[in-house]
């Protein structure tokens, strides 16, 4: 039987690694789950093991924060040695961290086989850290999961061999699919934020390239405010850490924002399910709105989601505030009757499948 070994370290890799960790269980797989720590705090790490019912990690390496340079190097020393220890056959990495790139590269210096889930995304735009990491650890990959035959294309662009890549759906699906009912029996976020479904905007804005930079932030913030204002709702935005730091350094606050703490993975997809509109800067929370069936303004230039654009899920609005009410006055307007391009909510199965060579019983 392989030996497997599951790397993550951030929220999103939490809960789009879970489907897969369950089918491990289901199939009673010899596998571990090494956490890098690279997100650390209880709001956005513990709470979603507990939320999603997983198992606890049999490693966590609590690196903490730092520079991006520091951190995968980190990340990457105390990976090798846990990998060393374990010997597993075979290291499934998620997306375009820190963690997948050094957990991807750690196995790929010890010649151990790696998958790596999301595999294909691409935003052209190597200004950012994320698109660094997913192509790094696309080419370092043995197995290379794409989430759509538009992610398989752009591989095959890049001369990746045929054999290594499998169409299987974004396991983001299965997620939401398997977590959305106990969003009602877990979580009462909107009750005890006092708000009604429909009848408020939800923001997350959290990426370096957004919130280091004073500007672009202040740019964003007077875009958002102007949006609360003019559609009479309120705005929440879970604020991020990182982004809060910011916030506080740069005395940047907009009158029309509510700012509140991380939420949970339940709560916060009860306020993304209910939202009238979501205004965000991160890929995944483009997927999740797509999938939910909430119009999505997207605050970034570029994306490596283009499907949720195409479907019209999704619009790209920059950071001008002009550009950002006018693209949040054409979501509200427009059908929620897109189709969801990311799967039918099996890519876990379809990828445990892969790397055990099981059936489909």
């Amino acid at each position: 039987m392989l030996k497997i070994a599951v790397i993550l370290g951030t929220r999103p890799e939490i809960t789009k690694m879970a489907p897969i960790i369950r089918e491990l269980e289901i199939r009673e797989a010899d596998f571990f789950v090494l956490h890098t720590g690279q997100h650390y705090s209880y709001n956005l790490d513990g709470v979603f093991f507990e939320q999603l019912r997983l198992p606890q990690a049999k490693h966590n390496l609590e690196v903490g924060s730092s520079s991006h340079g520091e951190q995968t190097a980190r990340i990457l020393t105390a990976v090798e040695k846990v990998l060393q220890e374990e010997s597993p056959d075979i290291v499934l990495v998620h997306g375009d961290t820190n963690s997948a790139l050094a957990g991807a590269l750690a196995a790929a210096k010890l010649n151990i086989k790696i998958g790596h889930v999301e595999a294909g995304l691409r935003s052209y735009d190597k200004s950012m850290p994320e698109e660094i990491n997913r192509v790094l650890a696309d080419h370092c990959s043995d197995y290379l999961f794409a989430p759509t035959e538009g992610a398989r294309e752009i591989l095959l662009g890049e001369s990746i061999p045929e054999e290594k890549i499998s169409v299987t759906g974004n396991t983001i699906v299965d997620s939401i699919n398997q977590n959305l009912s106990m969003t009602g029996e877990q979580s009462n976020t909107l009750d005890s934020l006092h708000l009604k479904p429909g009848e408020y905007l939800l923001v997350t804005l959290h990426r370096q390239e957004n919130v280091d930079n004073q500007a672009r932030f202040a740019s964003i913030l007077d875009g958002l405010d102007k949006v609360a204002a003019d559609l009479q709702l309120p705005l929440i935005y879970p604020v991020h850490p990182h982004s809060r730091k910011r916030l506080n350094e740069f005395k940047l606050g907009r009158k029309n924002l509510n700012l509140i703490e991380p939420v949970d993975f339940l709560g916060f997809l009860q306020l993304q399910s209910n939202a009238r509109l979501i205004l965000t800067d991160s890929g995944g929370i483009q997927e999740e709105a797509c999938i939910l069936g909430v119009p999505c303004v997207t605050l970034r230039d570029n994306t490596e989601r283009p499907e949720t654009v195409e479907v019209g899920a999704n619009v790209l609005a920059g950071t001008s505030p002009d550009k950002i009410l006018e693209c949040a006055r054409t979501m509200l307007g427009r059908e929620k009757n897109w189709p969801n391009p990311f799967g039918d909510g099996k890519a876990g199965e379809r990828i445990v499948r892969t790397i055990t060579g099981g059936s489909d019983d």
